[in-house]
């Protein structure tokens, strides 16, 4: 517990490395929802579009067209990324070697807007939730079989999933919060020997 963030030990123990060549970005089309956008976010998405819509396809400019910058699902309560006929991220679009990235993304590195992408990408495989019952964030770890070698790979490299995050994790918290995370990672290690 850091603050009023509740962490799961698989976050500290379990290890990840995207491994885009095995899995080709496989999170960005694969699931039910698009992927979750921060309240914050919608405003965000809605000043950058004009920017970032050049770097998408024509299939998720129309469905972005159709759909809006962000769905709301009723169920769960929440807003998320628009998906093209109910498979791909309206806002993924694929490399030269075939592996799905963000344009959203695409359109920060190229210097076009000051925003990465959703939280909820840049925090994957981490799903940050609020829990309104008890006022905590929870941190959890997430698995899912398209990221298998992305867990084999961070098993060898020995990257622990909070390590692998660290830029998004800062991103949500702030640096600070990340040291102490940290700390408590080696303290958790050094206890277990």
């Amino acid at each position: 517990m850091i603050g009023n963030v509740l962490i799961s030990d698989e976050v500290i123990r379990e290890q990840f490395l995207c491994n885009l060549s095995a899995c080709k970005g496989a999170c960005c089309w694969e699931g039910d929802l698009g992927a979750p956008v921060e309240p914050e976010e919608r405003p965000t998405l809605e000043r950058i579009y004009e920017v970032v819509r050049p770097y998408l396809s024509p299939a998720g400019q129309a469905t972005i067209e159709t759909e809006g910058l962000y769905t709301y699902d009723e169920e769960n309560g929440t807003y998320a990324t628009p998906l093209i006929d109910g498979g791909p991220c309206a806002y993924m679009v694929y490399d030269e070697q075939g592996i799905a990235k963000c344009g959203i993304e695409q359109a920060y590195e190229d210097g076009k807007t000051d925003f990465k992408k959703p939280l909820s990408c840049h925090l994957y495989p981490i799903r940050a939730k609020v829990d309104e019952r008890v006022g905590l964030q929870l941190l959890n770890y997430d698995r899912w079989e398209i990221c298998s070698a992305a867990c084999e790979l961070g098993r060898r490299q020995q990257l622990p999933v909070y390590r692998f995050l660290k830029e998004a994790i800062i991103r949500k918290f702030g640096d600070e919060f990340y040291q102490e995370l940290d700390a408590a990672a080696k303290n958790l290690g050094q206890a277990q020997v």
